[in-house]
């Protein structure tokens, strides 16, 4: 199960609105070893894309090297579905290289009413995806 902050899960919608129609993408990085989402990392989508997200290599490099000196690692992996439901897509499972965070994915289909708005978890393991439940708390 993901417990986030209704601070940081309304951080992660506001990013994937404001980005839409592109896609949004981000890191909520938290202590090494908590499962405890902490600090909320924005990312540039460098495809620039409304059907696809890629981290900026330079980035994300830099972000890892911030997360060890600060001993975090990353929580959630997130990002948005503009125009299909919060779902993990083939490209998506691939690229799924971190098997201890919550991918989690906003559809903001309903922007273009296009479907339901929809914040959803995954654990991506292996290529094998699991859905997880969300709870959303004030504070930890």
């Amino acid at each position: 199960m993901l417990t986030i902050t209704q601070a940081l899960h309304d951080q992660l919608v506001a990013h994937a609105r404001k980005d839409h129609p592109d896609e949004a993408c981000g890191v909520i990085a938290g202590p090494a070893g908590s499962d405890r989402p902490e600090r909320f990392i924005p990312m540039l989508n460098a495809a620039r894309s409304p059907t696809f997200y890629e981290f900026d290599s330079g980035d994300l490099l830099k972000l890892y090297r911030e997360m060890d000196d600060r001993d975090e690692e990353p929580v959630v992996v997130y990002h948005s579905h503009t125009a299909t439901e919060a779902y993990p897509s083939r490209t998506d499972i691939s690229y799924a290289n971190e098997p201890g965070a919550h991918y989690v994915l906003v559809s903001t289909a309903d922007e273009d009413e296009a479907g339901p708005f929809q914040f959803r978890s995954f654990r991506i393991v292996d290529g094998e995806v699991t859905e997880e439940d969300v709870r959303v708390v004030q504070a930890y």
